[in-house]
């Protein structure tokens, strides 16, 4: 019993031996591992599982423990001394910290002190006078609200009529504004204590009281005076006229009054147009003619922010000086005060241009020091000067700051840890290889910038993570090497930050570009971006527009060259490294191709079942959010070894004769079977093609048996038998030698192969039945086993044969069916 316990055991080890390779790099492999032995004869012997569980968790932790902290380790110490260098040089004499002992100078000598000279540019700089210039649009706006007041005026006199309305012979200016502005029954009681006996008026102007400023008592005294000395001056018809004028220019002042809006001009009131209804004919119209000009002569000397408005006040009062009467001089100045409003901005470019102007015309601090004379006593604290003579004679005493480089290396491992578990999370199958493409290109970053390039290459670094392991960790691996560089580096925030930026654009759009084209628009996208970064960044650093122009479209110059950078490197990094990019994928698919060109020539039957294998899983690919451009090319693929015999594969045959009826060996048939497979790889590895296509050619069979000569094979045998005997027919022969697929993609592929034959078979038959029999061919896989390494679940096949289906549906529908031409229906030759 032992000895068939230990041949079982060895068997099982010969045909799970895959599973075991592939599941030490997984402790929650051991699960699946496990149900396979649960399906073995071991089963009901618990001991041996746990031997093997035990054997596999110390495999694995082997392997963790001895390779992954060394790794680790090795990035960690070779990116923390590549980009900590500014940790190396730092003085341990430095400015404001007390100097141990007292330095003598060694020589005599005068430099210059380069921070002391950069501290006062500085403070020039900041200091420089603003200039100034005029705001147009503030000057429109008065000139626009003066027109809008003057028009209102015109508008509301023009109602009012003619002032004064009659000659100032008979009444004087001031008798006939208060006359025009008196109630009607005050009017008619005026009258009657000039002339009792004449008769009163019949006209009612409507005007009340309530709706007039307060009228003066001495000014009806002077109206009254100015009536009788007309009445005995005057015969009866002239006095009359007058009386008459007066009574017409009361109707008309009110039909003003009734009319009067709000001034157009804000904080004006509504005294502002009585005001203008009280002025002459002459004085209205010097304001009309005078006033525009005064207002511009003001608003071109300028307005300053801030001025009080009592300085203000006294330039208009000025200003208007002249400009007809007193009355009238009033009304203009306060319509001026009202409209006119600070209309000097400073101009930034012209204040930047003066300061840095002065900035320029900073001498150069310079320091000198004799030879044997102290640059600095014992206990004296380091000033610049003190710092400059120091570090030029290299008594400094510059060195590595440990305490700083292990900060900076903890700083390091995290960002290397927080790279290792996005790469578990998004890329988990991460090879060795790929792992040191990382290390390559964060090492890059670092070493171009010691160069002393104007930028980093943190773009190109971006855009081949991203394209090579998506957007995840190539945003994740742009964005801590900009922030280890902030730390790390001397660079300007503003070149580093727009840089940055671009990266992580780069690094999120990498993997999701289809094409060259596609990634051309991003150079130039990438470039904008951070040409506008540099100068919404650098905008505020007083730097002179044109000079800052060109510094930001040499910075989106830079940008665009970083992009077009790795997109040339690209393709050589993916042959050097093996890997495989969306567009690399494109490429590959293209039928033009010289492996895809001859399969079309050579082996028409295989092209035309790989083209609709190929649309039966992208399809499900799709649906199941797998690699649908891997699943495309590796389908393309996945028969090119039988290029090698053509015909010897049924569907290349074209009804001509089976070469395996000549051949009539079924042992020697399967061997030509199972060849496609070994040629494809050969023929695989001669085009030079990704292995992530090549696996696809060996997993898309798995280790299935070939069933027809498997069951022809059993018939000879059987016929052949002697003594009622049937010798044992040995398996291996009949079977692919695997592996079986390995991920999602090849398992899709696997199901699509197996269904292809079945689905162009079917003719008439319903969904119903086409999903039936699928759903047979699915099973008998899983049943197999063929499907334990590919991640696919039970709910996922469902899905796929429901895909299948579908797909199926589309190519077989129901075409018309078009009548037959009869010779009579037959259009004639005429």
């Amino acid at each position: 019993m032992k000895r068939v316990f230990q041949a079982l055991e060895r068997q099982l080890k010969e045909t799970y031996g895959h599973y075991r390779r592939r599941l030490s790099e997984s402790v929650g492999g051991l699960d699946r591992y496990r149900l396979l032995f649960q399906r073995s004869p071991f089963s009901d012997r618990p001991s041996r599982w746990s031997t093997y569980q035990t054997r596999l968790r110390r495999s694995t932790t082997w392997r963790t423990v001895s390779r992954s902290p060394l790794v680790l380790g090795v990035a960690v110490i070779s990116l923390t001394s590549v980009l900590g260098y500014r940790f190396y040089t730092t003085p341990k004499l430095d400015i404001g910290k007390a100097a141990p002992q007292t330095i003598y100078a060694p020589a005599s000598v005068t430099i210059e002190d380069q921070k002391a000279t950069e501290e006062q540019r500085k403070t020039a700089r900041k200091d420089a006078i603003s200039v100034l210039k005029l705001d147009q649009a503030v000057n429109q706006q008065a000139q626009r609200l003066l027109q809008q007041q003057l028009q209102q005026g015109t508008e509301l006199r023009q109602l009012a009529g003619a002032f004064p309305f009659t000659k100032t012979a008979y009444l004087s200016f001031k008798t006939q504004v208060y006359l025009r502005k008196l109630p009607d029954r005050d009017w008619q009681a005026l009258l009657t204590t000039v002339d009792p006996k004449l008769p009163q008026t019949s006209e009612k102007a409507g005007l009340e009281s309530a709706n007039q400023p307060p009228l003066l008592e001495n000014d009806r005294k002077q109206a009254i005076a100015e009536l009788r000395a007309l009445r005995r001056s005057v015969d009866l018809g002239t006095y009359l006229r007058v009386v008459q004028e007066t009574a017409q220019a009361r109707l008309r002042y009110a039909a003003a009054l009734t009319a009067m809006v709000q001034p157009a001009v804000p904080n004006l009131s509504q005294a502002f147009n009585w005001a203008v209804l009280d002025l002459s004919n002459n004085d209205w119209r010097q304001i009309q003619t005078h006033l525009p000009n005064i207002a511009e002569q003001i608003l071109v000397q300028g307005i300053a922010p801030g001025l009080p408005e009592s300085l203000l006040s006294e330039a208009i009062k000025l200003q208007v000086k002249g400009l007809g009467s007193p009355e009238s001089q009033a009304i203009a100045s306060q319509l001026l005060i009202n409209i006119l409003q600070p209309n000097l901005v400073k101009d930034e470019e012209q204040t930047r241009l003066r300061a840095e102007q002065v900035a320029r015309g900073i001498q150069p601090v310079m320091v000198s020091v004799r030879k044997g004379e102290s640059i600095v006593k014992s206990g004296q604290i380091i000033s610049s000067a003190n710092f400059a003579l120091l570090d030029h004679f290299g008594l400094s005493r510059r060195e590595i700051d440990w305490v700083g480089l292990i900060a900076f290396g903890s700083l390091v491992s995290g960002a290397v840890t927080i790279v290792w578990f996005v790469k578990q999370r998004f890329y988990p199958s991460l090879r060795k290889r790929d792992g040191i493409l990382l290390w390559l290109l964060s090492l890059s970053t670092p070493l171009l910038v010691a160069l002393r390039l104007p930028s980093t290459n943190l773009p190109a670094v971006g855009l081949l993570i991203g394209s090579f392991y998506g957007g995840p960790l190539g945003v994740t691996v742009a964005g801590l090497l900009a922030l280890l560089m902030a730390v790390g580096s001397d660079l300007q925030l503003n070149e580093l930050l727009s840089s940055a930026i671009g990266g992580l654009v780069c690094g999120w759009l990498g993997g999701r570009l289809r094409s060259r084209e596609e990634l051309a628009i991003l150079g130039v996208g990438i470039g904008v971006l951070q040409g506008t970064l540099y100068l919404l960044l650098t905008a505020a650093s007083g730097i002179v527009w044109y000079t800052l122009l060109g510094a930001s479209v040499v910075q989106g110059l830079i940008g665009l060259t970083w992009v077009i950078v790795g997109m040339g490197s690209s393709p050589y990094l993916e042959q050097l490294f093996d890997l495989i990019t969306t567009i690399r994928l494109v490429e590959l698919a293209n039928p033009n191709r010289p492996l895809l060109k001859r399969l079309a020539s050579e082996a028409p039957g295989t092209f035309q079942h790989t083209l609709f294998v190929s649309t039966l899983a992208e399809a499900a690919a799709r649906a199941l959010g797998c690699n649908v451009e891997l699943v495309r090319t590796g389908t393309l693929y996945h028969d090119i070894g039988k290029m090698h015999d053509p015909l010897s594969f049924i569907e290349n045959q074209m009804g001509g004769p089976n070469k395996h009826d000549i051949i009539d060996n079924p042992w020697e048939s399967a061997e030509i079977i199972k060849k496609h497979v070994t040629e494809g790889l050969v023929m695989a590895r001669k085009f030079r093609l990704p292995k992530a296509i090549q696996a696809f050619i060996p997993e898309h069979q798995g280790t299935m048996v070939i069933a027809y000569f498997y069951h022809q094979a059993q018939q000879r045998l059987q016929q052949t038998s002697t003594n009622g005997s049937t010798p044992v027919l040995n398996d291996e022969d009949f079977k692919y030698d695997g592996p079986i697929p390995q991920s999602r993609e090849a398992g899709i592929v696997m199901l699509a192969d197996s269904c292809e034959a079945a689905l162009r078979s079917l003719k008439n038959a319903t969904p119903e039945e086409a999903l039936s029999m699928i759903n047979k061919i699915l099973r008998a896989r899983w049943q197999e086993n063929q499907l334990v390494d590919s991640g696919l679940t039970r709910d996922e096949m469902t899905q796929i044969a429901n895909v299948f289906v579908q797909v199926w549906q589309q190519f077989n529908h129901q075409r018309i069916a078009y009548p037959k031409l009869t010779p009579a229906s037959q259009p004639s030759k005429g």
